[in-house]
């Protein structure tokens, strides 16, 4: 019988952190950038609020999957694999690192549809991040619900364009990519187990985290106007991304931004705008 999700919908969370300098510190060693990390009353670099508020499940309330089955505002559905299909960021002001912050959540949306696979199930979880001067970021959170593998082909992703006013070609080994697992603290096994990955989930290896992918656009759209902090970034998973693959991330000064695959595909696409 297929759970009931609209019974999810206005569920609230709160939780609290730090903005610790050893996370960004650690973050900017594993992506091997030059020059010391920002630190205490620096700017978060934009998408980074993503290395804070872990949810702390015990082991034995993980599912199959690495993920929680059980417990928060947004549990596994026993019947899909849970996906981070994209997100919709809106910076309101810079948060400064060592800050004391705060993240309330919403379950905003659910919505259902049938994919090629059966049953897909949409949520948006609404995070509003703030310090003790407000709220400083409003990040809207797509997650899918998609059915297991049944061995049907995925299809050819759409192809992306191979020239952008900026682009920077990537390669994320295993070791980048459990490092970002660890700094996440995500326990998703697509992203660190081999035989999982390939054997359960059919994929033909690790997968690069859409997040991961998400903060190396964000910065290569910075980079464009570095002078300008970015007022929005949203972005959509289409394709997957699979470690020791190159792949390519661009922007263009419209606002446009994607990661294009080794076989030339879209992996993920959005926009940005700038302050």
């Amino acid at each position: 019988m297929a759970t009931d999700t609209t019974q999810w919908i206005g569920r609230k969370a709160e939780a609290q952190d730090v903005l610790h300098a050893e996370r960004v510190a650690a973050l900017w060693a594993a992506l091997d950038r030059g020059g010391p990390p920002p630190g205490a009353g620096e700017a978060l670099p934009p998408l980074w609020h993503w290395l804070y508020f872990w949810a702390l499940p015990r082991r034995s309330d993980l599912g199959p999957d690495g993920h929680p089955a059980r417990g928060g505002i947004v549990p596994d559905l026993p019947e899909g694999r849970r996906m981070w299909a994209g997100s919709s960021v809106t910076f309101h002001r810079p948060l400064a690192i060592g800050a004391a912050v705060t993240r309330c959540s919403t379950v905003a949306t659910v919505t259902e549809k049938t994919g090629r696979g059966g049953r897909l199930v949409f949520i948006e979880v609404a995070h509003e991040i703030g310090d003790e001067d407000g709220p400083a970021l409003t990040d809207r959170h797509h997650i899918v619900y998609r059915p297991p593998p049944d061995g049907t082909p995925p299809r050819a992703p759409e192809p992306a364009p191979a020239t952008a006013d900026r682009a920077e070609t990537w390669q994320a080994d295993s070791s980048l990519l459990f490092r970002y697992s660890a700094l996440t603290y995500n326990g998703h096994r697509i992203h660190y187990d081999h035989p999982y990955a390939t054997r359960e989930e059919g994929y033909p290896g690790l997968v690069v985290h859409g997040p991961l992918l998400a903060t190396l656009m964000a910065a290569n759209a910075q980079a464009l106007h570095p002078d300008r902090p970015l007022a929005s970034f949203a972005f959509r998973a289409t394709a997957p991304v699979f470690a020791n693959e190159p792949f390519t991330v661009m922007a263009d000064r419209r606002g446009a931004v994607w990661v294009r695959r080794a076989d030339g595909g879209y992996a993920t696409r959005g926009e940005v705008a700038w302050a």
